[in-house]
């Protein structure tokens, strides 16, 4: 799994009902983009350290054009 800064980190509900989780990659620990990720979840604004598992992928940004 590789990331940048701006991506989406998607963890899914690991339980039939549960919720998944969506926040943005804030920081990256290492340059090639591996975990763990700094992230700040959406819901809540919290910032904290992932070290992803299985349930969860990433989201590229796609940066903006100007037109």
């Amino acid at each position: 799994m590789k990331a940048a800064v701006g991506d989406r980190l998607v963890v899914e509900g690991a339980h039939q009902g549960e919720a998944r989780r969506v926040g943005v990659i804030v920081s990256l620990r290492h340059d090639d983009g591996t975990p763990p990720y700094v992230v700040r979840w959406l819901e809540d604004e919290h910032e904290t350290l992932v070290f992803p598992g299985p349930d969860a992928h990433v989201e590229h940004h796609e940066p903006r054009t100007p037109r």
